[in-house]
């Protein structure tokens, strides 16, 4: 059996980062665990025209900046092809196609198990894995009974299929708003959401809401029980309003149960549907960590700023407000990672 100083379970952005600080917070060279045949994480998977809602100034990686004018907006193969090249310049020994199927502790050592048989010991392990595999997919009354159509956003890709038909997409964030807007300009659509959408303007004063978030600090700061009461806003410069205009994209309360060949608005009214799209989020799971004590009884991450709460050795990099606004994203899961290795390595 192999022994790693450090184990890195995920080669997403969350990932990549902790490897590339490990070996400042006193790691040896890191082992690198990731089911997909790439490190890139969930990147190459999203849909083809998504587009980041933040420079690339604020959405780069631990000691390398995104390539370009850093006042642009990155895509998705942007975004990709940098993650790609991050992967080549790290310390670190990667192993795509290597499935994580759980974890143990044995002996004051981890004891981490693949799929495909391997095993692997380590002195501390970091669950990077985030929450981009377990799509959140909320079920309606008479759903099995509809014929056309439910996808969620991971399984969407292009507008092409859908030309000529009529959708409803369903979601409130910065996603469903992008895939409404180009969607409507080939098929009949609707934005179905449970509370009016919110909108945020991408700038302020000649500034970007993102210089604003790091100058003010508001991007690191830890209030995100004060965040969290907050309406989800869509960060637009006005190019996705305008274009769900343009397509004549309406919005609508959420309907309230499937019909065989459509929906059932709020208001009683039945209408038939081709598809239905759901930009519903996704959930954290961490499989693999089961009987580590680790996870709560719902299967959520017991932790204080990432570091496993009671269990010695064990953190966590990636998840939604692990500790601020930023944290799961480019430009925040660096400061995380240090956070969380500087806590194992003491």
């Amino acid at each position: 059996m192999e022994h790693s100083d450090l184990i890195i379970i995920g080669a997403g952005q969350a990932g990549l980062a902790t490897a590339a600080l490990a070996r400042r917070y006193g790691f040896g060279r890191p082992l690198l665990l990731e089911a997909a045949g790439e490190p890139a994480g969930s990147w190459p998977h999203y849909y083809d025209s998504l587009t980041l809602f933040s420079p690339a100034r604020y959405s780069a990686l631990p000691g390398l900046p995104l390539p370009g004018d850093p006042d642009r907006y990155p895509t998705r193969d942007e975004v990709v092809d940098y993650l790609r090249q991050y992967a080549v310049r790290l310390y670190a020994d990667v192993r795509t196609r290597t499935r994580v199927t759980s974890v143990r502790r044995e002996g004051g050592a981890w004891i981490v198990n693949a799929e495909d048989g391997a095993s692997w010991s380590a002195r501390t392990v970091i669950a990077a894995t985030g929450n981009y595999a377990t799509p959140h997919a909320p079920l309606l009354a008479g759903q099995d009974a509809f014929t056309g159509r439910v996808l969620h956003a991971a399984e969407y890709r292009s507008p092409e299929s859908f030309a000529g038909h009529r959708v409803v997409v369903v979601g409130g964030g910065n996603s469903a708003v992008q895939i409404a807007a180009e969607l409507g300009a080939v098929a009949d659509t609707s934005l179905a959401t449970r509370r009016p959408l919110g909108w945020m303007p991408q700038t302020t004063l000649g500034r970007d809401l993102h210089w604003w978030l790091k100058h003010t600090r508001l991007d690191i700061a830890p209030i995100r029980r004060w965040l969290e009461k907050l309406p989800v806003s869509v960060l637009d410069d006005g190019r996705y309003r305008a274009a769900l205009d343009r397509h004549g994209v309406d919005q609508r309360s959420m309907f309230v149960r499937y019909e065989a060949d459509g929906v059932v608005w709020d208001d009683g009214t039945k209408e038939r549907v081709d598809a239905v799209l759901l930009a519903t989020g996704y959930h954290l799971a961490f499989p693999y960590l089961e009987g580590t004590g680790a996870l709560d009884r719902s299967g959520q991450p017991m932790h204080r700023g990432g570091v496993a709460s009671g269990v010695p050795g064990l953190g966590f990099v990636g998840m939604e407000f692990q500790r601020s606004f930023s944290s799961k994203t480019l430009r925040g899961v660096g400061r995380d990672a240090g956070h969380v290795l500087g806590r194992l390595r003491s």
